[in-house]
């Protein structure tokens, strides 16, 4: 695919988007990078902030195969993946498909499962398959899982394990939208919106898994300058070595923002990445991928401002 169409398609999607989410603009431009970078994404924010709302309306701009978990201590991994099932008239096993085996996956209040369930997803969004009894099933090559969390304070909920944490592109923060525009958000419904009912969203489907599959293909073409290369590679080795984190970021996280500069840069409608596509993305990849000292925490220090105060360190590279 050209990279103009790409253009076109991601700024179609981030269009669509913005007819249903209202106030929260950082948080549509992070879904659509993730989606165009073929990452996961991690939604985190009190009830009632849209988070689903979000990934529906996403599976509306894409004409594929969407399904939705509501986790909850009950929830066991062959909900999620599928089961085996005994034909007594066949005399053989026959294997049914779970709702994992879709092009968009909403995993809703996700950290409300216990571990096990948890990491179920684990194979699927790193490998794109999954081992049930002994045999790997391959699913969509878009597969795209978007999760949902209340924060972890709330009663009933679980932290997710790091490995699982470390297969999300972005943790998004969902918060409350400013005044004006909570008052659009009530105009519109009595304009004749409705959460539950997805006619009234006006979204247009602006693309399929097929397109979609080929817009990632083209992302990865994207050549990125080798000051920038160096910038990102800084910015990852300066987390390991900051006072107050207790854990910096892998070489996987520095991957990760790689991919989410490229994607970044396109949406913008640039074929070349800049130092600012990096660092718009550094917060949304780092976040959940560093761990703060203890006595930072105690202090009231957040990873977002630790992940602000490395930037800040780091040297800003001059594209010629």
């Amino acid at each position: 695919m050209e990279l103009d169409r790409v253009v076109e398609l991601a700024r179609s999607v981030r269009r669509e988007l913005g007819k249903v989410i209202i106030g929260q603009d950082a948080l549509l431009d992070e879904v659509v990078v993730a989606l165009l970078a073929g990452g996961h994404v991690l939604l985190e924010g009190p009830p009632g902030t849209a988070k689903t709302l979000l990934v529906r309306a996403i599976a509306l701009t894409l004409r594929g195969r969407f399904r939705r978990v509501q986790f909850t201590p009950d929830v066991m991994p062959a909900d999620l993946l599928g089961v085996n099932v005994y034909r007594s008239e066949q005399a053989a096993f026959e294997f049914r498909p779970g709702p994992v085996f879709c092009d968009l996956l909403l995993a809703d209040e996700i950290n409300r499962a216990p571990a096990k369930t948890q990491s179920a997803l684990l194979e699927a969004m790193q490998d794109v398959q999954v081992s049930i009894d002994g045999e790997t099933h391959a699913l969509s090559p878009i597969f795209t899982a978007l999760a949902t969390q209340n924060p972890i304070e709330y009663e009933g909920t679980y932290p997710l394990p790091e490995a699982q944490l470390d297969r999300f592109m972005f943790k998004s923060r969902v918060g409350y939208p400013a005044e004006a525009d909570e008052q659009e958000i009530l105009h519109r419904y009595q304009q004749g919106f409705d959460a539950a009912r997805p006619e009234t969203f006006g979204i247009e489907p602006c693309t399929d898994p097929q397109a979609l599959a080929e817009a990632r293909a083209a992302v990865r073409t994207l050549t990125v300058a080798q000051p920038v290369i160096q910038y990102i590679t800084a910015v990852v080795r300066a987390t390991r070595g900051f006072h107050a984190l207790a854990l910096g970021a892998s070489p996987r996280a520095g991957v990760i923002m790689f991919q989410a500069a490229r994607a970044t840069a396109l949406l913008r409608g640039r074929d070349f990445v800049t130092p600012d596509d990096v660092r718009d993305v550094a917060q949304p990849v780092l976040r959940h991928r560093l761990l703060l000292q203890p006595e930072a925490e105690i202090e009231g220090l957040t990873t977002d401002a630790a992940i602000t105060q490395v930037l800040a360190q780091v040297e800003v590279p001059r594209l010629t």
